[in-house]
């Protein structure tokens, strides 16, 4: 039975998964496999990924995105201005664009790190409420589900699919009135600026983990067992 007022926030990217390079390591892989030989490294690409990603500008409300088509449209306009400018001509570059959409939202790309099941069962095995709150792709809850942590997971809330981006206090906000405004809200995650200090601002109570401790954070982790210590402390 879960506790309707207790829920933790989890960070997703770094947080609960990795994913060896994220958008560019994406499309380095790409081209490793369609055109073999091509020998284009992710530093190579890196400096063509010049697009105004929503997390870049938290400050700024996209609701203008929040159809997946049109959230995607400027993001594989920007991938296929990158193959080209490594020296894929035009058509190959924008049907590799078009596939690197559907690579990147595979779960099979993101990789659970070893205490991420351990860490979500503890908490769900105590009743609490348990959300992923990102700044991700509108396809979040489809790979949260496909990585084999939707049994843990109340909901998933992407910055994608509300229109604010973290630390943008709009969307803790929002998580907070989806979770039913719990007495009891914790939000755990890598970044200070966006997890930490986004969801403090909102009265949310946060745990940096993985990430260097830094001045600031009231709770920090090295790992997520450390964190669910913190939220829920060990049985006696």
């Amino acid at each position: 039975m879960r506790n309707k007022d207790m829920a933790v926030f989890w960070d997703f990217d770094e947080t609960l998964v990795y994913r060896e390079g994220f958008f560019v390591g994406t499309l380095v892989r790409i081209l490793e496999e369609y055109i073999p030989g091509s020998n284009v490294k992710i530093e190579d690409l890196r400096p063509h990924l010049k697009y105004e990603f929503p997390w870049l500008n938290p400050d700024k409300p996209h609701h203008e995105l929040s159809d997946p088509e049109i959230w995607w449209s400027g993001i594989i306009a920007t991938f296929q201005r990158a193959f080209e400018a490594v020296g894929i001509d035009k058509h190959k570059a924008k049907e590799l664009a078009r596939i690197s959409r559907r690579r990147y939202i595979d779960p099979e790309g993101f990789k659970l790190y070893d205490d991420t099941v351990q860490a979500l069962a503890y908490l769900h095995d105590r009743g609490w409420n348990q959300f992923i709150l990102s700044n991700h792709v509108p396809e979040l809850p489809q790979i949260v589900e496909g990585v084999g942590l939707g049994k843990f997971i109340t909901m998933c809330i992407s910055s994608a699919n509300v229109g604010y981006e973290k630390p943008n206090p709009e969307i803790f906000r929002i998580a907070l009135k989806l979770a039913g405004n719990p007495e009891i809200a914790w939000m755990v995650g890598d970044r200070m600026d966006a997890d930490v200090k986004g969801a403090e601002a909102v009265d949310i109570k946060s745990i940096l983990v993985r990430s260097p401790r830094a001045p600031g954070a009231a709770n920090y982790a090295k790992s997520l067992m450390e964190a669910v210590y913190i939220i829920h402390p060990r049985d006696l």
